[in-house]
């Protein structure tokens, strides 16, 4: 059987879109915490305002994540950027096992953000 062999520039392309895609749920985040600051001056329902605590405290936790998935990526790119400059354009089993596995954690990422966006809309959607 042969092996698939595996390139610095394919990573380090993928690593540049999770880059961008998480800059973009970031902007997001900021733009779903105007919004949310929109509401607490409209509403004094202590439920509404709980519910409105809750999105807060989930988007916190969102941009630690986001911050965290980001740091994973920084750290590959430089251990890339190790083995690029010993001139080894191929990587070795246990680095791109490592890229896998972040491949996995950014897919569930996404999946997860994206079902925090839908809850958030039919919040909105509800409240504004």
């Amino acid at each position: 059987m042969e092996k698939e062999i595996i390139y610095n520039a394919d990573l380090h392309f993928e690593h540049e879109n999770w880059q961008r895609e998480i800059d973009f749920w970031q902007d997001e985040l900021k733009s779903f915490h105007l919004r949310l600051d929109e509401l607490v001056n409209r509403w004094t329902d202590h439920q509404v305002l709980a519910e409105i605590e809750k999105f807060q405290n989930q988007f916190m936790i969102q941009e630690k994540e986001f911050h965290s998935i980001k740091d994973q990526i920084a750290m590959h790119e430089k251990n890339m950027a190790a083995h690029y400059e010993k001139n080894e354009d191929v990587l070795n089993e246990m680095f791109v096992s490592q890229h896998l596995a972040l491949r996995e954690v950014m897919e569930t990422e996404r999946n997860l953000y994206n079902n925090l966006k839908k809850d958030f809309f039919r919040f909105m959607t509800k409240y504004m």
